[in-house]
């Protein structure tokens, strides 16, 4: 992946402090699990019949985000093709997120979970 470059200086909102510790956090538990998430294992049959979520779900996103250049990704996201997996899904964008966009705006991030959960009490 050419997403990454590692001269690109870290931005303000991530710190060396925070990278020492995620790194801690892989050299303990390796980075397997990582590998193993539901989209790397799509070809493995585990079952499930009807694989579309029946609950409301949210989905909040940074323009910025890495996952959008993803082949395909962005056009099944903006088209709303992925409600048809998760029909009752809310979409919201955050203008000048990254992929940590709830670390970069946690309050703007806080405000769009609790609206939505309270839409769905």
């Amino acid at each position: 992946m050419d997403l990454f470059d590692p001269s690109t200086p870290l931005p303000p909102w991530f710190s060396e402090e925070d990278l020492s510790v995620y790194a801690s956090l892989y050299e303990k538990s390796g980075f397997r699990f990582a590998l193993q998430v539901p989209y790397r294992t799509l070809t493995v049959d585990i079952g499930i019949v009807n694989p579309k979520v029946a609950a409301p779900a949210l989905l909040i996103m940074g323009e910025k985000d890495y996952v959008l250049k993803f082949p395909g990704m962005e056009d099944y996201i903006r088209t709303g093709a992925v409600k048809n997996l998760v029909p009752d899904l809310d979409i919201t964008f955050v203008a000048e997120g990254s992929h940590f966009v709830h670390e970069q705006f946690p309050e703007q991030i806080n405000h769009l979970i609790i609206t939505f959960l309270a839409k769905h009490k």
